[in-house]
């Protein structure tokens, strides 16, 4: 099944408003020590490409708990994802952090999340030196 908005994650397709993907690539030092000349010695392990999801609101409270319930899982550290890139959705494989959200609206019997946002890290390097 092709998506042409949202994510999927671990097979997954949550049908969702994508606000924002934002990249960091980010370089893992095995060592990095100053010299007494100032120098730098550095051994690179690898480049991690890691990416902050934004989500907008998903005004069907249902989904909403599917997908939050999913991303905050203890059980289930690690996931796959897949997320539009340049040219072809880019999968990704890390674990969640920083799961985040507030509350728009209060209704009688349930509430509207706005401002899903999560920090995804990659598990390995995209990069090896």
């Amino acid at each position: 099944m092709e998506f042409t908005q949202g994510i999927k994650i671990d097979n997954i397709v949550y049908n969702v408003p994508l606000v924002r993907v934002s990249r960091a690539y980010e370089f893992l030092e095995k060592y990095a020590e100053r010299t007494e000349d100032g120098d730098i010695k550095i051994e690179t392990i690898g480049g991690y490409q890691n990416y902050t999801i934004e989500i907008g609101i998903i005004n069907d409270p249902g989904e909403y708990m599917r997908l939050y319930t999913h991303i905050t899982d203890p059980n289930n550290r690690f996931h796959t994802v897949s997320i539009p890139d340049s040219t072809a959705p880019f999968e990704f494989y890390g674990y969640f952090s920083s799961i985040q959200d507030e509350i728009q609206k209060v209704y009688e019997s349930s509430v509207i999340y706005k401002g899903l946002n999560w920090k995804m890290t990659s598990r390995r390097p995209t990069r090896r030196a």
